[in-house]
């Protein structure tokens, strides 16, 4: 029997709130690297002459962030959440020194798919290494605060990247990930302990994922050059299309046949998940479909500094932090969380119907407005959602059904990115063609920066700035019924009590309450 003096719980808070620390820093690193570059991309890609491939520099780092997730879910599960850690914060700072030095369009877009694939270990390691101190009843708060750091980083990434652009250089958005990283890498080493991980021999599922990593990629290249490189019928999409469905089956018949499954299909068998992960889908869609590029028209059409784009959107980020830490603290007070998710895809389609009603000349505030609006709803449930996973399964597999419920955003995320990026560039670079002739800028409207927007002829900068303005506003009140099905369908999950301690959490997992175990014998009877 263990007795717990003051002392030692004295003791553990500490170390949780160290290990916490630690886990905010590598939460910061992967979503800073989401926003940082929407408010330097036009001067990126003029730059560099390559406005034509905008969209890859957002979609390359969320393809690689998307398509790893799961497989750092699973062997952080297998291996422990540090050795995992330690080697998503190696990718992401070398994907960062690429992007530093990088010469032209195609080294940028490496560089930034390098990046993603440390990040999606950044992602998912630091939620589920929370599950390894802080039992569920608890966790609320401190998920809370996690989904502050990223309502942070999505104001503050566009913020620093305009001062950067402004000032030392465009190029600091990915020098300065360098340092952080290095802090990172050691604070995991000293604060993260390395528990031991008591697993039978089991062959890796390899051949898993694979096949996710290729209907993953097939789907999210066929979401970015559909309608814009290639026509929606085109042979290439078709393929792509194709390909996506054969992996995707060709998935499903390995897993439910591997020793160790990089993600189990027992996962589909909760009816949370399932629910959640509709949700998640969504949220991701309508987050990162809307914000993507939302700098990129303050700076070309509002006519305000990359600075100043970037403080434009503070407003989101303090309605998404305030929300996320009183919302976690609520659920954390009194175990209730079913109706914040719900009021939050509500709110976030406000806040999308909103912002599609912005004009050109409209006073800043109507845009601030909507940005507040949106923040509040993506801040009510973004992390509650996470929680309601993480609390539907044993501790055993936390990382696995962790990795899968951000796998889904960031699928929906990635997708809604490269639809929004790929109907945006595409209405845009239509449009732009016919008002503003090549010769005109030297380069045409593939080099085409805000500084040279603003130095137009008065009648030729009104035609591009209204072309900036019909190419992307009407895309938010698209999205805004996305937000009303993922309320409707959130209606339906089932609040399941809070897990009051850790130990309660493997209690159950010995019990078989969600086990992988439960699932493989359950799927071995299908055979």
């Amino acid at each position: 029997m263990t007795i717990t003096t003051p002392s030692t719980r004295a003791h553990e808070k500490r170390t949780v709130i160290l290990v916490f620390a630690a886990l905010m820093l590598v939460m910061l690193l992967a979503s800073l690297s989401q926003t940082v570059l929407s408010t330097a991309l036009p001067t990126i890609v003029g730059s560099l002459n390559g406005a034509d491939h905008i969209a890859w520099v957002m979609t390359a780092y969320l393809l690689g962030m998307t398509v790893t997730m799961p497989i750092y879910g699973r062997l952080g599960d297998r291996l422990g959440r540090k050795p995992m850690l330690l080697l998503a914060i190696t990718l992401f700072t070398v994907g960062s020194l690429l992007g530093a030095v990088a010469q032209d369009m195609n080294v940028l877009i490496a560089a930034r798919a390098v990046q993603g694939l440390g990040g999606g270990g950044l992602m998912v390691l630091s939620q589920a290494a929370i599950a390894d101190v802080v039992p569920a009843r608890e966790r609320g708060k401190y998920m809370g605060i996690l989904g502050a750091v990223f309502g942070l980083s999505s104001v503050a990434g566009p913020l620093l990247g305009g001062w950067f652009t402004e000032g030392p250089g465009w190029r600091w958005t990915f020098w300065i990930n360098v340092p952080l990283g290095v802090v990172a890498f050691v604070a995991v080493v000293a604060l993260l302990q390395k528990p031991v991980v008591e697993r039978a021999k089991t062959r890796v599922d390899y051949l898993g994922m694979t096949l996710l990593a290729i209907a993953t990629s097939a789907l999210i290249l066929g979401a970015t050059w559909g309608g814009h490189q290639y026509a929606w019928t085109s042979p290439q999409i078709i393929g792509l299309a194709v390909i996506t469905v054969v992996a995707a089956f060709a998935f499903v018949a390995v897993e439910r046949r591997a020793e160790e499954p990089v993600m189990p299909l027992g996962l589909f068998r909760d009816r949370n998940f399932n629910l959640t992960t509709v949700g998640v889908i969504i949220l991701g869609v309508c987050m990162f479909g809307s914000l993507s590029y939302l700098p990129t028209y303050l700076q070309m059409s509002v006519g305000v500094t990359a600075t100043q784009a970037g403080l434009m959107m503070i407003p989101m980020m303090g309605g998404m932090l305030v929300t996320s830490i009183v919302v976690g603290q609520a659920v954390s007070r009194t175990g209730r969380y079913r109706w914040y998710p719900i009021a939050g895809a509500v709110v976030t389609g406000l806040g999308l119907f909103l912002l599609s009603t912005v004009d050109i000349g409209d006073p800043r505030w109507h845009i601030e407005g909507g940005l507040l609006v949106l923040g509040i709803g993506i801040g009510l449930g973004m992390q509650v959602l996470t929680l309601i996973v993480q609390n539907s399964f044993s501790h055993r597999i936390v990382g696995t059904a962790t990795a899968a419920n951000n796998f889904f955003r960031q699928v929906g995320g990635t997708l809604g990115a490269a639809a929004v990026g790929s109907i945006f560039t595409t209405r845009l670079t239509d449009s732009l063609a016919a008002t503003l002739p090549e010769s005109g800028t030297g380069g045409g409207s593939s080099s085409l920066t805000p500084d040279m927007v603003s130095s137009l002829p008065p009648a030729l900068h009104d035609l591009v700035v209204g072309a900036y303005n019909e190419a992307l506003m009407p895309i938010f009140l698209w999205l805004a019924p996305f937000a009303a099905v993922s309320a409707a369908v959130l209606w339906f999950v089932h609040e399941k009590p809070l897990r009051h301690t850790i130990e309660t959490a493997k209690k159950d997992e010995s019990l078989g309450e969600h086990t992988l175990d439960a699932a493989e014998a359950m799927t071995g009877a299908e055979r």
